[in-house]
């Protein structure tokens, strides 16, 4: 399946130039938030694409019901439907723990932990030897107001396609094989 993340296909469609890209580039420049139009319009070009005829797997939308509801609306258009969404049941305290021990080498995007998977010399990325660096956006403050917000505005996502009947729980705070597992086992 291809994997559509939303804040890629942006960028892409940006650097594109496509009628979305555009549209999506003008409400960045004027500091405004992309219309929820933009961005199911920019997923609804990528759904068409070949590699995408098997099944896509959407990240990072929808987040709310009014995009959920506009996500269906044009995938019916198109013949399609969500089959699938998959519910990642985690504690936010686990969250906090994974976010604040993240260290990232920003060239290749290679993803380190303090705790769960070290590098071989602290601080240093394992291929390149190079300095690792923590994004700007890993720290507590930061996920509490991104979990604040998610439990306001996307947990009603669950809601509405736990109404469907399409979501599958995944006990996330597991061991990486046994998430990948359940993925599996839901698609």
């Amino acid at each position: 399946m291809c994997h559509l993340a939303t804040g890629d296909m942006l960028r892409a469609a940006v650097a594109a130039q496509t009628p979305n890209g555009l549209a999506a580039k003008k409400a960045m420049e004027s500091g405004g938030l992309v219309s929820d139009e933009i961005v199911v319009g920019i997923i609804s070009e990528a759904v068409k694409k070949p590699e995408c005829k098997t099944g896509f797997i959407l990240d990072g939308f929808p987040r709310t019901v009014v995009q959920a509801e506009k996500l269906d609306a044009m995938l019916k258009k198109q013949g399609t439907k969500i089959d699938t969404v998959l519910d990642f049941n985690i504690p936010d305290e686990v969250l906090v723990e994974r976010v604040e021990g993240r260290w990232i080498h920003a060239a290749s995007g290679r993803s380190y932990h303090t705790k769960f998977a070290p590098p071989k010399v602290p601080g240093k990325d394992d291929i390149t030897g190079e300095d690792l660096m923590k994004r700007k956006d890993d720290n507590a403050e930061t996920l509490k107001s991104r979990l604040d917000a998610f439990h306001k505005q996307t947990q009603p996502v669950i809601d509405y396609y736990s109404k469907l009947k399409k979501v599958t729980t995944v006990v996330a705070n597991k061991p990486a094989a046994d998430v990948e597992k359940q993925i599996r086992n839901a698609l």
